[in-house]
């Protein structure tokens, strides 16, 4: 793979991120990381799911930033290459976004997005 293709495979998470998850998952006896999957879905096509997880799994890339890890596996990593995980807390309320340069559409509500 060369150096271009694995610059596209690359997700980074903004300080803010780390910080929240570094937040969340010091609250959650066991947790170790933040898991973000791609899924069949949601109003555009493709949707963005957010889970807690123990154990990270053969197929994961993970993205370590002070303290915080995020882990996304190889296929959906295929969808998100490129992107970069926030955290916004904002009049309309907190939640991770993720920006994604492959997406073509997203929905309203930020979690779901077609190619």
């Amino acid at each position: 793979m060369g150096a271009d293709a694995k610059t596209a495979m690359k997700v980074e998470m903004t300080d803010a991120a780390a910080k929240r998850i570094a937040r969340i998952v010091s609250g959650e006896p066991g947790k170790t990381a933040l898991r973000v999957s791609v899924e069949g879905g949601g109003c555009s096509g493709f949707s963005y799911k957010f889970d807690l997880v123990e154990a990270r799994n053969d197929d994961d890339v993970a993205i370590e930033k002070d303290g915080a890890t995020v882990l996304i596996d190889d296929l959906s990593l295929v969808y998100m290459g490129g992107s970069v995980i926030d955290f916004v807390d904002d009049l309309m309320g907190q939640s991770f976004q993720i920006r994604n340069p492959n997406a073509v559409a997203s929905c309203g509500c930020g979690t779901s997005f077609s190619i």
